[in-house]
């Protein structure tokens, strides 16, 4: 059986799968990236190549956290459990072959001063994003930061800060719905140095840049 057609079957029992399947990899992916698209009678899915050696249990889960978002459903089941232990820990395990200067010596002076020197660094990518200060990959293990904040410390340093939260903290799953911004993650993002003042300073460079914070 197709595994689409088994993921729906495994989180719709009662509806009938009236749908073309087609699962195609693709390079143009980051690692660990997928999508769905629903098209007249066509349902497919499109993953990165990297999922082609991963177990179709976790695969399963992957297309039945898809489904959820498609269908605007919140199912949980035991595939989409086992497909998020999959994300948290996958990084792990990622290579480290993207650097750079700046988002290191950025990386480390957080690291020391707020967990310890305990998180493990990284891959790092400047973007010339307009819309996104900055993110974290889980699949890449990444923090990619946008080009605007070059020459501005420490709202880097906050920037950064906000992004290895996601890396330790990870997310929360939900009712078929996942969670990265919890409460628990609020709490520790106001426990970095002048957040209020630099909230405020990154306010003043959405309306000039209009970036959409986060």
């Amino acid at each position: 059986m197709n595994p689409i057609e088994k993921s729906f079957k495994i989180l719709y029992p009662e509806k009938e799968f009236n749908y073309e399947p087609k699962l195609r990899y693709s390079g143009k992916f980051n690692s660990y990236n997928a999508n769905i698209r629903l098209w007249k009678d066509w349902l497919q899915v499109n993953m990165s190549k990297k999922w082609k050696k991963v177990d179709d249990e976790i695969k399963i889960g992957l297309i039945q956290e898809l489904m959820n978002k498609l269908f605007k459903t919140k199912i949980k089941t035991n595939n989409i459990d086992l497909y998020n232990i999959f994300i948290k820990k996958i990084g792990t395990y990622t290579e480290k072959t993207k650097t750079d200067p700046v988002l290191e010596e950025s990386f480390n002076r957080v690291n020391e001063k707020y967990f310890y020197g305990l998180i493990d660094m990284p891959n790092f990518e400047w973007c010339n994003s307009s819309t996104r200060l900055g993110s974290y990959e889980f699949g890449a293990d990444t923090i990619t930061i946008t080009k605007i904040l070059k020459g501005h410390s420490d709202l880097l340093d906050y920037v950064m800060y906000h992004e290895i939260l996601h890396k330790k903290l990870k997310f929360e799953s939900k009712a078929g719905k996942t969670y990265h911004h919890t409460s628990l993650f609020r709490k520790k993002e106001k426990e970095f140095e002048n957040s209020e003042k630099i909230e405020e300073r990154l306010k003043g460079l959405r309306k000039t840049f209009r970036f959409r914070l986060f």
